[in-house]
């Protein structure tokens, strides 16, 4: 294998380890579920809500609307079923493992008021990032083994109130990017085992968070949030350990690999209303920039300017819609319970898709349980299903250097259950 065929083999398999989200979401893999008490109402009005300091990253103009200074920490646990299962065109080695099993979260916020006018706040929590682990000899072991990519931001944020019926927010997303992947290398010669690349590498990327919130009449609000793109530019040498004589001398010395990687902007409108002292109703839609998301810039640099190579690959991803509905039912001075239903589109078609990132379309539904310990303190419990059902995938051809791996995920769904504490002190 020549120099140059190398360089492009590492870095054509480094754009084959971009995959993102701590759970897969619907329409792509940004987090909706962030360990917030909206996972029992599958997120429905999340934009409009403000029932809780979660709303710093939901919409920072909905802190404006909180009774006081509050604190809201949840404890998230995420169980996926996410299993391949090979036809008769795969590569020899198996199905692997389930690629994304039981994974935790967790999140918290804080506002304060500091004049009737004026709102601060801080959130810690996670929107972007996956772990998957097929196992180390499963038929797509030439494209990913395990891999894990995580964002965790960090938000202080600000929202004024400009009168009785408007307020606007917003903050900024410093977020630290994490990325730990291994694939394995086709050595091509009879009877020699497969070797291996790693790659590590942290980086912090840095965006922004905007929100408005208007309340015409009491009990109805309408909200708006964008958030903006964060750009994390992974940059590091991969390891190779298990070279075969040819690729082992080759690769003695691997060239700086650049990975240009862009966590999506999104939009999200929201209503919430209130029918009664008893029932309230929500809804949203939103959008994400995934097709930005799909041209993944991959630089190689090398000692001499002259010879490094820049290059953009495209994943064919598209943008994605969602859409939610929810409702919030108070029982009781003491109990408030919480349902609902959501869609989000695909980010990528059937031909597109992925072993490294095997998302589709998703259905959402939530349920949650509220319960008003005293004054200052509610204590809540939500659970979640995201069902993407059968998910077809066919990725590389048959003969190539990685080979056909062709098949399936059967019934793919994700489960979240969650605990939250609210304390209003």
């Amino acid at each position: 294998m020549k120099s140059a065929k190398i360089i492009s083999f590492i870095a054509l398999t480094l754009t084959g380890l971009v995959f993102v989200s701590q759970s897969v979401q619907a329409g792509g893999l940004d987090l909706y579920e962030i360990s917030t008490p909206d996972v029992g109402l599958a997120s429905a009005g999340s934009a409009a809500g403000a029932q809780d300091a979660s709303t710093i990253f939901k919409n920072p103009a909905g802190m404006s609307l909180l009774d006081g200074p509050q604190l809201n920490s949840t404890l998230q646990a995420l169980y996926g079923n996410v299993k391949f299962s090979g036809n008769s065109k795969t590569l020899p080695g198996g199905n692997g493992d389930n690629a994304i099993g039981a994974l935790p979260g967790a999140s918290l916020f804080v506002a304060y008021p500091v004049t009737k006018k004026l709102t601060l706040g801080f959130g810690t929590f996670s929107y972007f990032g996956l772990a998957e682990d097929y196992g180390n000899s499963w038929s797509g072991r030439y494209y990913v083994q395990k891999a894990t990519l995580l964002g965790m931001s960090l938000m202080p944020a600000a929202s004024f109130k400009v009168n009785d019926w408007l307020s606007v927010g917003g903050g900024l997303n410093a977020m630290y990017g994490y990325l730990d992947a291994q694939t394995a290398v086709n050595n091509l010669l009879p009877g020699v085992p497969d070797g291996q690349m790693t790659i590590k590498n942290h980086v912090w990327g840095f965006g922004g968070n905007a929100g408005i919130m208007i309340q015409p009449v009491e009990g109805t609000r309408i909200g708006v949030n964008y958030l903006s793109q964060v750009d994390l530019n992974f940059s590091a040498k991969p390891g190779f350990t298990g070279l075969g004589p040819g690729l082992g001398a080759a690769l003695a010395n691997p060239p700086q690999l650049d990975l240009g990687m862009t966590v999506p902007q999104a939009v999200m409108v929201g209503v919430y209303q209130e029918i009664n002292t008893n029932w309230a109703v929500m809804a949203d839609v939103g959008w994400q920039q995934w097709s930005k998301f799909g041209e993944v810039a991959v630089g190689v640099n090398t000692a001499n300017p002259a010879n490094s190579k820049d290059l953009t690959t495209q994943l064919n991803y598209d943008d994605t819609w969602h859409g939610a509905i929810g409702a919030q039912y108070r029982a009781s001075e003491q109990w408030r319970f919480t349902g609902g239903f959501a869609y989000d589109t695909s980010a990528v078609s059937d031909a597109n898709r992925t072993v490294t990132v095997p998302m589709g379309a998703a259905y959402r539904m939530g349920v949650g349980a509220f319960w008003k310990v005293s004054q200052t303190v509610d204590l809540g419990a939500a659970y979640e299903l995201a069902w993407s059902g059968n998910l077809p995938v066919t990725q590389g051809t048959s003969g190539s250097y990685r080979g056909e791996v062709s098949g399936s995920y059967n019934n793919a769904c994700f489960n979240f259950f969650s605990v939250n504490l609210n304390w209003r002190f």
